[in-house]
């Protein structure tokens, strides 16, 4: 098997070109590996098991399966070739997202781009072999396509340019895709689709397509790489989000908090995961957290009691109990909506020259502008006159460690949508007293476990209790009232960076 592999072509090739766009990533090897680790290994001796890449590029998921099943299946098939036809044409398939990686798949598993060639380890009578590609349609309504949500506007182009219309998630019934039952479904599918407002956690996802078409074809085993920004939902993800975190046949969940740990030159907001679902599993999952290069793995459910988020780090879940039997009020009950006043980030009717007006508008990086008297407050109009505190919308890169950095907003100031308001209050040391708060790094923590991505809502501060803010507040004060010993104080701290 190793002449095999290494003399047709140097698996490095694919670590090189592990990466290319935003939304469709591609597999390093060695993470593959790690995928297929999770899987019991009996699978790779069994004859009759079948595998399906549904959004095949490389085709690395169907060759380093096919290097454990020609070891696995030696006793069955001594002699190697007959081996590798049994393997080729009878446990692998797989569907290509574009002709471009049709033929980079069936050259990376069959060692040339038409496995119908001289050249192909394995003989078949078509140029496809068991690696197909269809060019599909979207399906539009009201402007959208019905099955993944890509706006006509960009994405209805005619025959002359991709359409990232996958065929996978193109069928309101896939198994009439291969019509065969497979055992192990396993890949990195599509992220993402530019929608026109932007990209990355702005974009419109389309991974949860895959695996929700996945789970119709009742296969034993699920194994996706797909972007953590599920476990917050948003974004068409409500629904993923909760068949997810209540299911209880998700054994295995890999979370890496910063995705350039797995793909190296890409961002991607919020991390990566992968996850082995399985069909007969029905208890708690293993977690493992990868994070700052340390690795911790902890067998709990998705959704700790009373709570209705994924909790990233395990050490965190005794700190978190402590705080919660106080069974005190959320700090997110006095932190405002988005866009608290209803002005946008581009409202362009206040002026920047200094004036005595009745109001003073907040943008992004604190620049103030002024608006005249008769301007009309849309939303919060119980925040206008009273004290209180800005925070930004947009807090750092998504991970944990990314302070808050607040300040204080004087009565008949307002702001843009570019921050969140926490208030209000009767007079300005209290704004002070909460800024204090704000500011502690027991604060941060508890703030980063409710938040995924950069941009943050009132959920976010879900699990920040609430004080006493007749008082400033400090971390050792925050630490003796809640109990917690010198080893959660290290990894609380650890875990956020100095305020810039």
């Amino acid at each position: 098997m190793a002449d095999l592999f290494t003399k047709v072509y140097n698996p490095d090739v694919l670590s090189c070109i592990a990466n290319l766009s935003n939304d469709e990533v591609f597999t390093p090897p060695d993470v593959v590996i790690q995928m297929l680790d999770t899987l019991p290994q009996e699978l790779f001796k069994n004859p009759d098991t079948k595998f399906l890449d549904p959004a095949c590029k490389t085709g690395v998921f169907l060759r380093e399966i096919a290097k454990r099943l020609i070891v696995g299946l030696e006793p069955q098939f001594p002699d190697l070739q007959q081996r590798i036809d049994h393997i080729f044409h009878n446990q692998l398939y797989g569907i290509a997202i574009t002709e471009l990686t049709s033929l980079l798949a069936r050259r990376g598993l069959y060692c040339s781009k038409y496995p119908n060639s001289q050249y192909s380890v394995s003989q078949f009578d078509t140029a496809e072999g068991n690696i197909r590609f269809r060019r599909t349609q979207h399906t539009w309504k009201d402007g959208k396509c019905v099955y993944c949500g890509a706006k006509d506007v960009k994405y209805d182009r005619g025959n002359d340019y991709e359409s990232y219309a996958y065929e996978f998630i193109h069928y309101l019934n896939p198994q009439e895709i291969f019509n065969m039952k497979f055992d192990v479904i396993i890949s990195n599918p599509p992220y993402q689709l530019n929608d026109g407002g932007g990209m990355g956690a702005s974009a419109v996802p389309i991974y949860h397509h895959f695996v929700q078409q996945a789970k119709k074809l009742k296969p034993r085993y699920l194994s996706m790489i797909i972007p953590s920004r599920w476990f917050i939902g948003g974004k068409g993800l409500d629904d993923f989000r909760e068949s997810m975190l209540k299911d209880k046949r998700i054994t295995i969940l890999h979370d890496y908090i910063d995705a350039v740990n797995v793909f190296t030159g890409v961002e991607i907001k919020g991390g990566i995961c992968y996850f082995l679902w399985d069909k007969e599993h029905t208890g708690d999952c293993e977690i493992t957290t990868h994070y700052q290069n340390n690795t911790e793995s902890c067998t709990r459910p998705l959704l700790e009691d009373g709570t209705d988020i994924f909790i990233r780090y395990n050490k965190a879940i005794a700190i978190l109990n402590k705080i919660r039997s106080k069974n005190e009020v959320s700090f997110k009950s006095i932190v405002s909506n988005r866009n608290p006043f209803g002005f946008s980030s581009a409202y362009d009717k206040a002026t920047t020259e200094y004036r005595v007006t009745k109001y003073k508008l907040y943008a992004i990086k604190r620049t103030v502008s002024y608006l005249t008297a008769d301007t009309v407050i849309s939303k919060n109009q119980q925040l206008v006159d009273a004290w209180k505190v800005y925070v930004p919308k947009a807090v750092g890169s998504g991970y944990m460690s990314d302070k808050v950095n607040p300040f204080i907003g004087e009565p008949n100031s307002l702001c843009t949508e570019t921050y969140l308001v926490i208030g209000g209050f009767a007079s300005e040391q209290i704004a002070k007293n909460v800024c204090s708060y704000i500011e502690t790094d027991f604060f941060h923590f508890l703030f980063g476990l409710g938040k995924i991505t950069q941009n943050t809502t009132s959920k976010s501060y879900q699990f920040v209790p609430m004080q006493d803010f007749s008082k400033p507040w400090t971390d050792e004060e925050l630490y003796k009232k809640y109990n917690l010993t010198q080893e959660e104080i290290d990894f609380i701290e650890s875990m956020i960076r100095p305020m810039e």
